[in-house]
């Protein structure tokens, strides 16, 4: 079956960096676009990044681009996430997204790995 496991939050310093991972099992990595999403309390889920499945194309929310890069290694079935210039706004819930082609309601999504920018 399909897991996702991230890791790699923690909690850092504004300016700081942090480099999220997302192991991938169950199915042919390089078949499937990859994202990160995050929540913070409050707030609706944010998609923040994808890749393609070979790595060529990425895309960006407005909010981390410059600052965030979402790359991935399919040899190791892993895609990350480096964020730098964190700020307290970065402090949330991030996820690992695999799409479903049935559509967002079968998407995969791993457990999380909590990322809190603080002083």
């Amino acid at each position: 079956q399909v897991q996702l496991v991230e890791s790699g939050g923690g909690l850092v310093q504004p300016g700081g960096s942090l480099k999220l991972s997302c192991a991938a099992s169950g199915f042919t990595f390089s078949a499937y676009a990859m994202n990160w999403y995050r929540q913070a309390p409050g707030k609706e889920r944010e998609r923040v990044a994808g890749i393609t499945g070979f790595g060529d194309g990425t895309n960006y929310a407005v909010s981390v681009k410059g600052r965030f890069t979402i790359s991935r290694d399919n040899s190791k079935n892993t895609a990350y996430l480096q964020m730098n210039n964190l700020t307290p706004q970065d402090t949330a819930m991030y996820y690992c997204n695999r799409p479903s082609r049935g559509g967002p309601a079968y998407d995969y999504w791993g457990q999380g790995t909590q990322v809190t920018v603080s002083s």
